[in-house]
């Protein structure tokens, strides 16, 4: 609500200066006159919704934010916000739970913006067993139970790639969110005690992997993520679904013989 109180031509001109355009840049891409919008953000002219939705497309803000700038140009918020147990969302919710299912054997999740987890298909459980039972407690933040010292960061093999890894990518969201509770996960992680050797890149294979002691075994994954590319729901725009595949045709024979 406090940022709603700022006027709106604030928040374009915040958010234009975040994606790192000029007022030109963003005109000519909004098909609208430089001096329109300097107008518009300096208050001397009052955007019309239609305008607040054609600048916020070309600036990519997350739809939860749009209902913000709706709101300080005195309009009223267009997008829904419901959990994913309404029934309006059970088509997506059914997806969600297929999807996941089918990934077994494999590790999958379903990770709401602040990184908690709101589901998962419960693949091998013994990568979790004898983690600290409050990083445990829903709501589950998978960047917590990563980088946590009583969580899997002991037994994370390359724990100061997966760190930078992780961090980085944390870090990309906070540029395109300016997520007020992403930026405060960012300070809790990085007070974390951090491996002392310095990350290298590396250039002998293609992806980063997780690479993760469970049960006594060594195994190795790679994640990939999947969004919805429709969501007109804020709840639904801010899910991914992360899946770990096996990076290693020895680390699929072992999970299968966990699995068994």
């Amino acid at each position: 609500m406090a940022l709603a109180l700022r006027p709106i031509g604030t928040h374009l001109r915040n958010w234009r200066q975040r994606r790192r355009l000029s007022q030109l840049d963003l005109a000519g891409d909004a098909q609208i006159s430089t001096r329109h919008l300097s107008f518009l953000e300096n208050g001397r002219a009052q955007p019309s919704r239609d305008m607040i939705l054609r600048l916020a497309e070309r600036l990519e803000i997350p739809i939860r934010e749009r209902n913000v700038l709706l709101v300080a140009a005195g309009y009223a918020p267009i997008f829904p916000e419901r959990p994913i147990s309404d029934p309006a969302l059970a088509p997506a919710s059914n997806a969600i739970t297929l999807t996941l299912e089918a990934h077994k054997p494999y590790p999958a999740f379903a990770l709401d913006r602040q990184w908690r987890i709101v589901a998962s298909n419960g693949a091998l459980p013994e990568m979790f067993a004898g983690l600290a039972e409050e990083l445990l407690v829903p709501p589950i933040n998978a960047m917590r139970l990563s980088l946590h010292p009583r969580g899997l960061a002991p037994r994370i093999a390359n724990l100061a790639e997966w760190r930078a890894h992780l961090l980085h990518r944390l870090q990309h969201q906070i540029d395109l969110t300016a997520d007020a509770a992403l930026i405060e996960l960012r300070h809790e992680l990085l007070s974390y005690p951090a491996p002392a050797a310095p990350v290298e890149p590396r250039t002998d294979q293609p992806l980063v992997p997780l690479q993760i002691q469970v049960g006594g075994r060594l195994l190795s994954f790679f994640s990939t993520t999947m969004i919805f590319g429709t969501a007109a729901d804020i709840t639904l725009s801010e899910l991914a679904l992360e899946f770990f595949f096996p990076a290693e045709a020895r680390t699929a024979a072992l999970v299968r013989e966990f699995d068994r």
